[in-house]
């Protein structure tokens, strides 16, 4: 008997039939991303294939479905941002109803777009489709509160790290819903639910902020707490200076804006002690009274990482001063803003002794600074400081030319950002001094303006301000409000700043071509 074997060959159809597939395949991705190369084009936009920016491009309910459609072609697509487009408000679902094509979105960004009860709805139901996502941003969208977004805040994925809820007129209650959640999403790290004024407000038989305060004892991953201007009271800085000891990884607290918190501040302050890696307080325009600086002075010494305490528009911190900065770790303080404090000569002098070691120094609107600017400058160390804020401090001659000595020496060699706006006292020799002394090459932005109530001549300077541009390579924005020029002045400036792209903002104040 005779045994045959069958040596089949494979059929070269098959192979050319899963070849032509392969290439069919290539040629319809490279005809998508043409087409999402072609959308981003008309926008004004840079196609990537990793990122969908589309914020502040007047989208309508027509570009919002048109992006939407064209999210199959972005299988690595893991951020997308469509905020400040408040046309798309109520279309969210042209939007989340594609969703599934990009199940690796990591960051999803929808602020300002007037979105309603409906969108949140939508989204709060498309969230299943990004089981990735790391932050959600709703920011500014009044329509937020309410009962959608507590079906939303149900649905948030556990990976979630940053929640920004900002000026979404969140009640009470929301506050409640929210603390629910926070048990859910233990990975969170930043949480800002800053200028909802209602958020705390006590309701009677409710849980509302306190169940959140209570609530956050659960994200103990949590290194931002973002409560700006949220009506907190008294009760609510007890209520959350119970959790604070459980959160052992906060390093930014900004409790700002909350007038009715003054005369409260030692119910939260024992607390702070507990956040040994603090490194910014943030209790600016907060009402501050006397005992509340007094109960802050005590706790400071126990915050060894702060880097950044913000206690202006304060005007009771300008007093304390000289407590402070015993207070402080001076050696590793940046950020020591004293704006609308009130302060004497005492205090200003006690700052002086924390400028060397400042990457920022805002003085503005205090009046004791004018006539003693000297004092703070001779107190800079070259290479560190990056911003001086002058506004508003009744500056004299003199001290602009104490500052352009400064400059001079190389004192403000890294200065960034210098405002010395608003100080309409300084003669014109003065502001020519500033501007020819030279060494501001990292100065980005400058402002010169003047008061709305009133207007000057700039004739005098202006051909020191058009020998300084050339020496300011890293010049991007230059303000001369309210200052007057003629015809030609202005256009010659003009045309020095557009050859650099310099942005220049100069109302339509004109003098007479003999000024």
């Amino acid at each position: 008997m005779c045994i045959y074997f069958r040596h089949e060959n494979p059929s070269p159809f098959g192979e050319i039939r899963r070849f032509e597939t392969k290439i069919a395949a290539v040629g319809e991705r490279e005809a998508g991303w043409g087409r999402v190369c072609v959308f981003l084009q008309r926008l004004g936009k840079k196609a990537d294939s990793r990122s969908l920016s589309l914020a502040h491009c007047d989208l309508t309910a027509t570009d919002l479905l048109e992006s939407a459609t064209l999210l199959q072609f972005l299988p690595q697509l893991e951020e997308v941002d469509v905020s400040w487009n408040e046309l798309i408000g109520g279309c969210l679902t042209a939007l989340t109803s594609h969703l599934q094509e990009v199940g690796g979105i990591r960051a999803l960004r929808l602020c300002s777009c007037r979105l309603n009860a409906a969108d949140i709805t939508a989204l709060g139901e498309a969230l299943a489709y990004i089981p990735l996502l790391e932050v959600l941003d709703l920011s500014w969208n009044g329509g937020v509160g309410g009962a959608a977004l507590q079906g939303l805040l149900g649905n948030l994925p556990p990976p979630l790290r940053e929640l920004h809820l900002v000026a979404c007129q969140l009640t009470a209650a929301d506050a409640a819903a929210l603390g629910e959640t926070l048990s859910g999403v233990s990975s969170l790290r930043a949480l800002d639910v800053s200028c909802n004024p209602q958020l705390a407000q006590e309701v009677g038989g409710g849980a509302g902020f306190g169940a959140l305060a209570a609530a956050l004892s659960h994200a103990a991953a949590l290194a931002t707490l973002r409560l700006q201007a949220c009506g907190l009271t008294p009760a609510g800085l007890h209520a959350l200076g119970g959790s604070l000891r459980l959160l052992p990884a906060v390093r930014h607290l900004d409790l700002s804006g909350n007038k009715a918190l003054a005369g409260g501040l030692a119910r939260l302050t024992p607390h702070l002690a507990h956040l040994a890696h603090l490194e910014s307080l943030d209790l600016h325009r907060c009402r501050l009274t006397r005992p509340d600086l007094e109960a802050l002075i005590q706790v400071l010494p126990s915050l060894s990482s702060l880097t950044k305490l913000d206690v202006s528009s304060n005007k009771e911190a300008g007093g304390v001063v000289s407590r402070l900065v015993a207070a402080l770790p001076l050696t590793q303080m940046r950020h020591l803003p004293l704006n609308s404090c009130s302060l004497n000569p005492e205090s200003f002098t006690s700052l002086a002794l924390a400028v060397p070691y400042l990457h920022s120094v805002d003085v503005s609107w205090c009046k004791e600074v004018g006539g003693r600017l000297v004092l703070l400058l001779d107190a800079l160390q070259p290479a560190v400081v990056l911003e001086l804020r002058l506004s508003s401090c009744e500056l004299t001659t003199d001290d602009l030319r104490h500052l352009a000595a400064a400059c001079s020496r190389g004192s403000l060699s890294s200065l960034r950002s210098l405002d010395v706006s608003y100080n309409g006292g300084v003669e014109a020799g003065g502001w020519a001094a500033l501007l020819a002394a030279g060494g501001l090459s990292s100065l980005r932005d400058v402002d010169l303006s003047l008061r709305p109530s009133t207007s000057a001549p700039c004739s005098a300077w202006l051909p020191a301000l058009l020998g300084a541009v050339p020496r300011l390579p890293a010049l991007t924005r230059l303000a001369l409000q309210r200052w007057t020029a003629g015809s030609r002045d202005r256009q010659r400036l003009d045309g020095v700043l557009k050859k650099r792209s310099v942005r220049l903002e100069w109302d339509a104040l004109e003098a007479t071509e003999e000024e």
